[in-house]
């Protein structure tokens, strides 16, 4: 059995929020070339992503949001939604195949058809909150995956590890009054969007990092806080909101981490599953905007899944 699955779809690249808007199509292309670069292609399996449902979106967001994002979306150039975040004709396609990566994924990792998976997509989706696209993110596609693996499946405990750069805001917000749902964030602060370091929910671990942090910071924190509160909610499945622009040759943050710091945070994640009794984890791609240093730590972080 192949172990690990490659999720995406050529619709996600229809998104395009402008040419030199940093969250842009070259991003998959990127991580596509160096997959094949590094020879991953022998060894995963690649799947294109459903497109989401209605009943699969609004588990995550209200009806009228839903409602509302179908009605922005144009028929011809860009519409800003906020400064930072614009609709394009494509970017529904777009969106809907992302989120329906996540929910491919968690239907084929909880029938054994592979044990874990990795969702090449865009847009990205933490920081869109129960009813507000902002920061280049439309539907929070890990919220969607998490939630039909409560829904679709019974699970009762969930856990969602981000360590992008920046706090998954509308992760948190969609999932504050829900227990089932352990969040544990690692991010910049003070940062974009300001958020995560006061009154977090009790069932959240957020952990806020000074800019400047390296890998040894990164990896201290992560193994005495991150770790084993992980471990105290016993997560039937863990879902990764997999960023990297927390990488030093990411302009979009301060930090400074190198594949070597994804891999082995990649391995503390696969650890706790199998403390949990499963090997159980969907991944999905969220932030990472140079080009190089995304594809590096993305092929890293597989590899990794992937016990290559």
């Amino acid at each position: 059995m192949t172990t690990t699955a490659f999720i995406t779809h050529r619709d996600c690249w229809l998104h395009d929020m402008g040419s030199m808007h940093p969250e842009c199509p070259d991003r998959l292309a990127a991580i596509n070339d160096r997959l094949i670069a590094a020879g991953l292609d022998m060894y995963i399996s690649f799947y294109d992503a459903p497109v989401a449902t209605r009943e699969q979106i609004t588990r995550a967001h209200p009806e009228s949001y839903f409602d509302e994002l179908l009605a922005n979306a144009p028929e011809h150039g860009i519409r800003h939604l906020d400064p930072d975040t614009a609709m394009s004709p494509g970017t529904m396609k777009a969106a809907l195949r992302s989120a329906g990566a996540g929910v491919m994924a968690t239907d084929m990792v909880m029938a054994g058809e592979i044990e874990n998976a990795f969702c090449a997509i865009r847009p990205p989706g933490h920081h869109a909150e129960r009813a507000k696209a902002m920061g280049f993110c439309f539907i929070n596609n890990v919220a969607v995956a998490a939630r039909h693996a409560l829904s679709a499946h019974g699970l009762e405990r969930v856990a969602i590890v981000d360590f992008d750069v920046h706090h998954g805001n509308g992760t948190e917000d969609i999932f504050r009054d829900d227990p089932r749902v352990m969040m544990a964030g690692i991010f910049q602060h003070p940062f974009y969007p300001y958020s995560g370091a006061d009154d977090p929910p009790a069932h959240n671990c957020n952990v806020p990092l000074p800019a400047g942090t390296r890998g040894d910071g990164f990896r201290q924190v992560f193994g005495d806080i991150i770790v084993p509160a992980l471990r105290s909610h016993n997560p039937q499945m863990i879902f990764i909101s997999a960023g990297f622009d927390a990488h030093y040759e990411d302009d979009m943050g301060s930090m400074g981490l190198l594949e070597a710091d994804y891999i082995w945070a990649t391995d503390q994640i696969k650890g706790v599953a199998e403390d949990c009794g499963h090997k159980r984890i969907v991944s999905l791609l969220e932030g990472g905007y140079s080009l190089s240093s995304l594809a590096r730590s993305v092929v890293a972080h597989i590899k990794a899944l992937a016990d290559l």
